[in-house]
């Protein structure tokens, strides 16, 4: 896809503060990626190979994909996991699965089996501890999934213990907040794509205007309704937030969908862990 439809990759740097972390793991560094949708040109070659290139470049103690590594079928994965191979971490490449990962009733197991098979770890409702006992990486399942379960997974953690969470949608930090989530990490939103400077997601004032249409009119517009109802809480369209007690950081994402990107450029994060005083 064009550098005008997308613009330039933008690599965004931030620190969060979590309480009662291990002085040993302050100054830990995460890189997020998000939102490949590889396939159809929806992501360029020369992109990802630059925000792979940033990634390593940072050095960072753990890689973390949060979902949407196809568009529809599952097969391009296996030309992106090639390419995600080259990652660079100190202690491995974490990943979630996202909504369109499970399109198919069968692209859930290709897609984990040939992120496995590079070497990245797929967490579907599981806790894993790269970082030790003293930080857990909880993965969930993706909000659309039957097996969305926070509940039966969340609660397998003493509430006294620091714990990064992977969720692919934004608006399940809403639901999460009856748990103690100290960074969530989410996509699916692109950001919104379009964003108008100084009042935000476009999105946000298209689903004011959606809801002005009477019902009648908008049953014979059905691909308004779905693209309404791709977030909920536009407010957390990108960058991080504060959720109840929570953070949620919301990553842009490196593929891009018609009309493409305006103001809203696709995304490496870089994080840095520090003990919040």
């Amino acid at each position: 896809m064009h550098k005008l439809l997308t613009g330039a990759l933008s690599t965004e740097k931030l620190t969060v503060k979590i309480p009662n972390l291990p002085l040993s793991l302050a100054g830990l560094k995460l890189v997020q990626m998000s939102d490949f949708h590889y396939d159809n040109g929806l992501l360029s070659e020369k992109m990802l190979t630059e925000a792979i290139a940033v990634s390593n470049a940072a050095k960072p103690d753990l890689v973390i994909l949060t979902g949407d590594y196809v568009n529809t079928i599952a097969k391009p994965i296996h030309q992106l996991a090639s390419r995600l191979k080259n990652l660079e971490s100190r202690y491995g490449v974490y990943a979630i699965l996202g909504n369109h990962d499970i399109y198919y009733p069968s692209s859930k197991l290709e897609i984990t089996n040939a992120l496995t098979n590079v070497g990245i770890n797929v967490l579907w409702n599981q806790i894993a501890y790269p970082l030790g006992e003293k930080l857990p990486l909880v993965g969930l399942a993706d909000f659309y999934s039957r097996e969305f379960n926070p509940e039966a997974i969340m609660n397998q953690l003493d509430s006294t213990t620091p714990r990064i969470v992977l969720s692919h949608h934004p608006d399940t930090a809403e639901i999460l907040k009856k748990w103690r989530v100290d960074l969530q990490l989410s996509g699916h939103s692109h950001g919104g794509q379009i964003v108008i400077p100084g009042l935000g997601p476009a999105m946000i004032y298209y689903a004011k205007i959606v809801k002005k249409i009477p019902k009648k009119i908008l049953r014979k517009l059905p691909f308004l309704r779905k693209t309404h109802s791709i977030l909920r809480h536009w407010q957390w369209s990108q960058g991080l937030h504060q959720v109840g007690n929570n953070q949620l950081y919301v990553n842009r994402g490196l593929g891009t969908y018609f009309p493409g990107r305006l103001f809203c450029p696709p995304e490496v994060t870089i994080i840095t862990l520090e003990v919040s005083p």
